[in-house]
């Protein structure tokens, strides 16, 4: 945690920042250790300070690295805040911007009246987790594991007449068996026409023979998130979506194995979209080839048409190519991967061959 400080206080001082408030709750976690739901991380040039509500305080002192001190606010968090910059003599201070609501930003105007002057740094605190250590990593690829295990588990209770609110509670109830926390985002099981909605929210709809089932989940796992998609058949689809999912995959297996260090991601997202809209579906292929994953289940790189980004070792995100005909149904598939070694590692096991149940 430390390492990660000292690139913070590299950025403060290109700023020429005194102090930074950090309150987004991944670049909390990032730089402390800390997990609770509120706190206001400063961060000074030789000292760093948490302040916590008693809620947190015996939760603060557990989690929070060395070298950062954990302050139960007196009165308030900001008059706490406006404390210790008034004794440190600290006057620019920066906040994080991209996680700052501007109702806070006017408070931090008003109550913290020793800051001379308040500095957005915008998204280069996001920045600093593009990239993750070999420590996140393993534990990123064990959430994907786990989410492997939810995937096998789950082919096991689907049936004719389930509903998709029952297989989302099925899916969920087996992560939480499997140790995880829990769900890292909201999980979509979309069947029949509605698998053509990408980011369907589960309903009362229950799955029948010919039906196209998309089930997007993923897990935390010691704080870090999983993101997996697969589509399977619930007997005969018809043969328009068996091509859909023969081009869908062909599409998915020629991204991955376009990926390398030092290439743009908005080339990664061209060969999957080239595939499909050379197979006639490019209309129906309309959200991005894939995004980072972390802390938070949507960061830094974005792999789409008009991503500046460039990948590079380190960098962990999905890739995840679809096709959503109105009417029928839908097909994506998902992994995830690092690139390690300028080549991208799959660390998503389950199988991507059709399956008909």
């Amino acid at each position: 945690m430390s390492n990660r400080i000292d690139r913070v206080r590299k950025i403060m001082a290109e700023k020429g920042m005194d102090g930074l408030i950090v309150t987004g709750r991944a670049n909390t976690f990032y730089l402390s250790g800390f997990t609770g739901s509120t706190s206001y991380l400063l961060i000074g040039m030789h000292k760093a300070w948490i302040v916590v509500d008693f809620r947190y305080t015996i939760q603060a002192r557990g989690q929070t690295s060395p070298g950062i001190e954990v302050v139960e606010h007196d009165n308030t968090f900001l008059s706490t805040l406006d404390r210790i910059i008034a004794a440190e003599g600290m006057d620019t201070i920066g906040f994080d911007g991209n996680n700052l609501s501007y109702s806070e930003y006017e408070r931090f105007r008003e109550k913290l009246p020793h800051a001379g002057k308040l500095e957005n740094v915008g998204d280069e605190l996001d920045l600093l987790r593009i990239r993750k250590d070999d420590a996140e990593i393993e534990t990123i690829a064990q959430a994907v594991r786990l989410g492997d295990q939810v995937f096998d588990r789950i082919l096991g209770i689907i049936k004719p007449g389930i509903t998709e609110i029952e297989l989302a509670a099925e899916i969920e109830y087996q992560m939480r068996k499997l140790g995880t926390a829990g769900p890292s985002f909201a999980t979509i099981v979309a069947s029949g026409e509605r698998s053509a909605m990408c980011h369907a929210a589960p309903s009362e709809n229950r799955i029948k023979p010919g039906d196209a089932l998309i089930m997007d989940f993923g897990v935390i796992y010691r704080n870090y998130c999983s993101d997996m998609t697969r589509t399977i058949f619930i007997g005969d689809p018809g043969e328009e979506m068996r091509k859909i999912y023969r081009i869908v995959s062909e599409a998915q297996q020629a991204a991955l194995e376009s990926l390398g260090s030092g290439m743009k991601a908005r080339d990664a997202d061209k060969v999957a979209r080239d595939i499909i809209a050379l197979a006639g579906y490019g209309a129906h292929f309309g959200h991005s080839l894939g995004h980072g994953v972390g802390i938070e289940i949507h960061e830094e790189p974005r792999l789409s048409e008009k991503s500046e980004d460039i990948l590079l070792d380190g960098m962990v995100f999905s890739v995840e190519p679809g096709i959503y005909v109105e009417g029928l149904g839908g097909v994506r598939i998902e992994d995830m991967v690092v690139l390690a070694g300028g080549k991208p590692r799959n660390l998503t096991g389950s199988t991507k061959e059709m399956i008909i149940l």
